[in-house]
């Protein structure tokens, strides 16, 4: 006798004696012949219980859906009209001889079908071990460990380490919030949680490592939605004595690892390359979903002499009027187009400016003020047809992209949604996204800040602008892109003492004394033969999500928290008693109703 999983069985097993054990799918009396689906992760497997046998009978009476059992018994092939196509096992069935019943299940709260994607998310979460208990569910852990294992066997055979780091750090609040951990022992002092294992890796570097990856834990305090957790996975990586084009080439080996391990899908190389500044100007946002068109064209040369003073005013005064065709969807219903606005509106436009063609005409309140000419230019550059709708931005470039963009992706799924344009989910559009920006100017606090962090090396070529003008340095920083989602970025990092104290007093004008708290380790490591390196690091719960068509990176990792960041299972996080707080030196402060 052996004991098999519960998608094993085949028609060659005819005649064995095996053991199954699992949870009970469902159970059926057909006119006296008794059956269950015993279910495990792996599949079903029909069980049949003859009456004859009077004591499996009386045990079939007490048992409900969910209860764990095992069973022995013979499999046998069943007859030509019983076969069930639709499962894997379905050419055959066991008869059992002997039942063990482990365990009676208690009525589920909620069905363990696929009508459960239906069921209150909390009620779920609160029961999350019978929702992960669920076959879909298993199926993406299974996929989620596939790509891991992908992961870790690529860099073992490109010759790095898995090296792992701290988890308790200090503070470096530069980013974004962060989780504060009290010191029992350091009285008044806190650690902080990691918001990745940036620094570390760079020591690792220093020390000669000069081949690390982490599947690291990275947490951060940020108020949630569908693609954050406070914690949260990444796939990290560091290399020494690399550049820009051979941390390409590996990152590109990488991918084209995981998604013929994970799907059995061979993916291209390389992968495009776009700007920041192309990727903004033609579709509005650094992260381009490739799949369609819609893309962003610029009027500001047609309409800088323009008897329509929104648009020539705004050129006069350093902006750019923008624009793009959103075709086919002249049809906008007036509660679209005034989500569309309040969309644009949201990132600082005043309105949002249109011309529809429909029924042989364009029309628009705007349209009286445009000339011939320039409804030719339109026309030409927009290849403007019957049924289309153009959208209008007027104001600064990096404000006119943004609101373009977000209005492109919206119009995009309004165009989806009345079967006018098809975004495929079996395309994979990776795309690089590189020379970003090293530093963004903070108009609110008059100061510059990293794009991308503080350790991100300039290119070579525009150093010696980071004395005269800042915001013309290019950074050696990339990102990788998939279908619109930033699956990770990365960059050549400065590896010079000199370098990086520049940065940070000089540019980012940090004071000396937070320079030397925060970093001062880094720097006098960088005295002691720092090589030249860079790195990068993927948001892997992101990646498994596209991986398994998941909208929400909750749906791919196993205890999610909820938007409150709480885990309704184990219903965290809870009150810390009095003895906790005073061993920990923190005093309880309490909110007074007003």
């Amino acid at each position: 006798m052996e004991t098999k999983h519960c998608n094993e069985l085949r028609a060659g097993n005819a005649g064995d004696t095996v053991s199954l054990r699992g949870w009970i799918d469902s159970v059926r009396d057909h006119g006296g012949i008794l059956f269950i689906d015993l279910r495990d992760r792996e599949g079903l497997t029909q069980v049949v219980f003859h009456p004859s046998r009077e004591e499996l009978a009386r045990q079939f009476s007490s048992l409900k859906p969910e209860s764990v059992i095992e069973i022995t018994g013979e499999v046998l092939n069943r007859s030509e009209e019983t076969i069930n196509r639709n499962l894997d096992t379905g050419e055959v069935e066991v008869h059992a001889e002997t039942l063990i019943v482990h365990n009676v299940s208690a009525t589920p709260p909620f069905p363990m079908d696929e009508t459960a994607e239906k069921v209150n998310e909390d009620l779920r979460l609160t029961h999350r071990y019978l929702d992960l208990r669920r076959p879909p569910n298993l199926k993406v852990l299974r996929l989620r460990h596939k790509a891991a294992q992908s992961v870790r066997n690529y860099f073992d055979q490109t010759g790095f380490l898995e090296v792992e780091t701290p988890m308790l750090f200090k503070s470096t609040p530069e980013g974004a919030r962060e989780f504060l951990v009290p010191s029992r022992l350091n009285p008044g002092n806190f650690y902080a949680l990691p918001q990745s294992p940036q620094q570390f890796k760079q020591m690792l570097m220093v020390a000669g490592v000069e081949r690390y990856y982490q599947i690291a834990k990275c947490f951060r305090d940020e108020d949630l939605r569908a693609d954050r957790q406070p914690e949260f996975t990444q796939i990290d990586v560091e290399v020494s004595f690399i550049d820009r084009e051979g941390m390409y080439g590996l990152m590109e080996g990488l991918m084209q690892r995981i998604w013929k391990d994970v799907l059995n899908i061979d993916i291209q190389t390389p992968f495009p390359r776009m700007t920041f500044h192309d990727a903004m100007n033609q579709y509005g946002v650094d992260k381009p979903d490739t799949r369609f068109g819609l893309h962003l064209k610029d009027f500001s040369e047609t309409f800088k002499n323009s008897e329509f003073k929104v648009f020539s005013g705004t050129i006069a005064n350093g902006g750019v009027v923008k624009a793009f065709n959103a075709k086919g969807l002249a049809d906008i219903t007036q509660g679209e187009m005034k989500a569309l606005e309040e969309t644009a509106q949201s990132l600082g436009a005043k309105g949002l400016a249109f011309i529809k063609s429909e029924a042989g005409e364009w029309k628009s309140p705007i349209l009286k003020f445009f000339s011939d000419e320039e409804k030719a230019a339109l026309k030409e550059n927009l290849e403007v047809e019957e049924g289309d709708i153009v959208f209008f931005a007027a104001t600064e470039w990096d404000r006119a992209c943004a609101i373009l963009g977000r209005v492109r992706l919206e119009a995009a799924q309004l165009l989806v949604q009345r079967e006018k344009l098809t975004i495929p989910d079996d395309v994979y559009n990776f795309l690089w996204v590189i020379e970003f920006p090293l530093v963004l100017f903070d108009e609110e606090k008059g100061e510059f800040a990293s794009a991308h962090h503080p350790f991100t090396s300039p290119v070579p070529e525009d150093a010696d602008l980071l004395d005269s003008d800042p915001k013309a340095v290019r950074g050696q920083h990339y990102d990788m892109v998939l279908n619109g989602v930033e699956l990770g970025g990365g960059s050549i990092r400065i590896h010079q003492t000199s370098l990086q104290e520049k940065v940070f007093k000089e540019v980012l004008k940090i004071p000396p004394e937070i320079v030397k708290s925060r970093f001062g380790y880094m720097l006098e490591a960088f005295r002691y033969g720092a090589p030249p390196h860079g790195g990068i690091a993927f948001g892997f719960d992101r990646l498994v999500g596209i991986l398994a068509k998941k909208n929400s990176i909750r749906d791919v990792i196993a205890f999610p928290k909820t938007q409150k960041g709480q885990d309704l299972m184990a219903d965290a996080p809870g009150e810390a008693t009095d003895r906790q707080l005073r061993d920990l030196h923190i005093a309880r402060m309490v909110k007074q109703d007003k």
